[in-house]
């Protein structure tokens, strides 16, 4: 039995070694890529501002909304250039926020993104521990197969994610496989790849983890209890959101109920990526430039934007399968509306949620922090160190799959006719109206999908840290 399991670790350090060469080797001349793996850019016509390719073609000419937005960017870009300059200064901070809602320039969002993070400051203090955590992935992590399979998948629209063993594809793993073993709690999961693949649109590598470890750790974004085992921050703030539809949009949520839509279906990427894949991308990247100054009240005030812009369509919507895709699949291509509306909706709705004290679910219990010390070397079970799926499952990833089977009991078992919700309570906030039509893509059958996802330590969220276990 030992000479078996000797046999098997061995067999899993090859394979990491493997893995690891092959992105050090990149595109070089002789680097081993399958040719399924790899991009036929002729399918592809223009790449836009933000590097995603495009089937359609773009316009030659932009027209006069777009030049005008052009210009106002470049006048704000003299402004955003002043401010980095003089960050520390009181007047500097006093503009920061108003500016900020009207969108930092792309061009310096490197700069204010890590500024925003205190990143570099972070990295003065921390010279040597990246590289470390590096060197000893490639000798012990048990994570890098999920992280390999992940790199290929993620923004695969996007010039510089699209080729196998990219430049950012390298940098893409090399940071999840460092961090996955900077922070053992953790260790790595699949939304991951997405929160990394965009830092590293604006950061290098380093930079790239360490925003990644502000964004886990730091109390304003707290994404660790995303993440970890069970996850009880996605929890808390599914249970706020759906207290949220109760008291200001009642109607709305009956609708959902009545439909058997559980939150839970439609809101996963919105909580775990901060709406990177859900929105269009040029909204979604001024959704995080909220995010990265305001924090994780961003998170709850958009997913109330989000259903309060659309909820007129959305009651138009008679059947889970249709709701499901417009909000999944639909909504990032007919979203409707003008990112610089939906931005001030945001900004306002955050005023208003803050004003009747609801812009936070209440405060996280211990167990959403972080319990261990960063970087410690953490020995794994033989299990993950040979790439064995469980087949037993602690109580809280086994709590956690009861969780969701219940809530998709209680939708299943709700009376209608007796909910607790009136219709005449009004809406408080405000209505900016129907957005664009739609139409059904994909099928979502029942919630039973999402129950065996959470089952699956191979699901869809879930990565070789074995979450029912992660999601």
């Amino acid at each position: 039995m030992e000479d078996e399991e000797e046999a098997l670790l061995q067999r899993a350090q090859v394979e990491r070694e493997k893995i690891f060469q092959k992105y050090e080797r990149g595109r070089e001349d002789g680097a081993e890529i399958d040719p399924w793996e790899d991009p036929d850019f002729s399918l592809y016509k223009h790449t836009d501002r933000y590097g995603f390719i495009h089937k359609h073609t773009l316009p030659a000419r932009l027209d006069a909304s777009t030049t005008r937005r052009r210009e106002v960017e470049l006048e704000r870009e003299k402004k955003w250039l002043k401010m980095l300059k003089r960050w520390q200064r009181k007047d500097t901070q006093e503009k920061l926020r108003g500016r900020i809602f009207k969108g930092i320039p792309n061009k310096l969002r490197p700069q204010a993104w890590l500024r925003l993070l205190n990143v570099e400051e972070v990295m003065k203090s921390w010279p040597t521990v990246y590289r470390e955590m590096l060197r000893r992935a490639r000798l012990l992590s048990t994570e890098v197969r999920q992280i390999d399979s992940d790199v290929n998948r993620q923004f695969r629209e996007h010039l510089h994610y699209r080729e196998r063993y990219s430049v950012k594809q390298q940098s893409l793993f090399n940071v999840l496989a460092a961090y996955s073993m900077y922070n053992s709690e953790v260790g790595y999961c699949q939304g991951m790849s997405s929160v990394a693949g965009l830092l590293l649109m604006y950061m290098d590598e380093e930079e790239a983890f360490w925003a990644l470890n502000v964004l886990f750790t730091d109390d304003k974004y707290a994404m660790h209890g995303l993440f970890i085992e069970g996850f009880p921050k996605l929890t808390r703030f599914l249970s706020h959101h759906d207290r949220l539809l109760e008291r200001f949009m009642p109607r709305l949520k009956r609708h959902l109920d009545k439909h058997h839509v559980d939150s839970v279906l439609y809101s996963l990427k919105w909580f775990f990526v901060v709406f990177v894949e859900r929105v269009p991308f040029s909204l979604a990247l001024r959704v995080w430039d909220v995010y990265l100054l305001e924090g994780e009240r961003v998170m709850t005030a958009m997913a109330y934007t989000i259903l309060k812009m659309h909820k007129n369509r959305l009651m138009r919507l008679r059947d889970m399968d249709l709701i499901i895709e417009f909000l999944q699949v639909k909504l990032h291509a007919e979203f409707g509306f003008d990112d610089d509306f939906v931005i001030r909706t945001l900004g306002q709705i955050m005023s208003d949620l803050r004003r009747v004290k609801m812009d936070l679910p209440p405060p996280p219990p211990a167990n959403e922090r972080p319990k261990c010390a960063f970087g410690e070397l953490v020995e794994a079970p033989l299990e993950k160190k040979i790439g064995r799926r469980r087949s037993v499952f602690t109580e809280t990833e086994l709590n956690v799959h009861n969780v969701v089977i219940s809530r998709r009991e209680q939708l299943e078992s709700v009376d209608l006719s007796q909910s607790h919700i009136s219709d005449d309570l009004p809406d408080e906030f405000f209505d900016p109206g129907l957005g664009a039509n739609s139409s059904a893509i994909v099928s979502y059958r029942s919630v039973n999908s999402l129950c065996t996802s959470v089952a699956s330590s191979n699901s869809s969220l879930a990565s070789s840290t074995d979450c029912v276990t992660k999601l």
